[in-house]
């Protein structure tokens, strides 16, 4: 087996975390997920309140998923589940341009800090009102605007080609 790679995936509300790190996972998916209380809970009915868990191999490298919670009042996960991070996918819902507002804050709250590689995933793209992947990163203030990759969080493939292009930035 080649080298571990801890990557943390993050971002807002209904982004696409849990359904990226179940899509690609080769072990049952340690959830956290509780029912919906709240104003979201017409969105969908259960919520991250902790962290996702999976793992992959790909090309020779074990990849350890931790998903965060999307939700503002669980943000001190991200605090958490970064630290000794090989890498980071911030996913956006591209769709939702309110939810840029958190991943700007997230991206802050990034560079305030150690450096981890990361790169931007665009889910979504394939919604009638998916912000391209290009606006995103200017929404986002991302340059090169190829650091953000689009992404289908419930196909393996298009998983799978995301921690590919990871691979390319994590040593």
């Amino acid at each position: 087996m080649g080298r571990i790679c801890k990557v943390v995936i993050t971002g807002a509300f209904n982004a696409g975390k849990s359904a990226f790190i179940r899509t690609i996972s080769e072990i049952p998916v340690v959830s956290t997920e509780r029912r919906v209380t709240n104003e979201v809970a017409c969105i969908k009915e259960e919520t991250t309140v902790a962290m996702d868990y999976g793992q992959v191999t790909i090309g020779g490298r074990l990849f350890h998923l931790f998903g965060t919670p999307g939700q503002a009042r669980f943000e001190f996960m991200l605090d958490i589940l970064s630290k000794e991070a090989d890498a980071l996918l911030l996913l956006v819902d591209s769709t939702d341009r309110s939810s840029f507002t958190m991943a700007r804050r997230i991206l802050r709250r990034l560079r305030g800090r150690r450096r981890i590689p990361f790169l931007v995933v665009a889910t979504k793209q394939d919604g009638r009102r998916a912000v391209p992947p290009e606006e995103i990163a200017t929404a986002l203030g991302i340059q090169p605007p190829s650091s953000v990759v689009p992404c289908d969080a419930r196909n393996r493939q298009s998983v799978r080609a995301v921690l590919m292009r990871l691979t390319e930035i994590v040593r």
